[in-house]
């Protein structure tokens, strides 16, 4: 038999949508679309890695 299937969650940083935005300065009015790197832009991360995921002052930070 296979491995078991590993059960998913959102991603915390894009919050299941696989990008966010970010402010490119205060001038500019459009805000640029980012792929999300935690989750590959797919919304989702394995359960097992969320508990390697932490969050401080700075952001969302993964413990190597």
């Amino acid at each position: 038999m296979g491995q078991p299937k590993t059960k998913k969650i959102v991603c915390p940083r894009c919050t299941g949508n696989g990008y966010f935005k970010v402010k490119e300065s205060a001038e500019r009015l459009v805000d640029q679309v980012v792929q999300c790197p935690m989750c590959n832009s797919q919304g989702e991360i394995d359960e097992d890695k969320a508990s390697s995921i932490y969050v401080d002052a700075d952001g969302l930070h993964r413990m190597h």
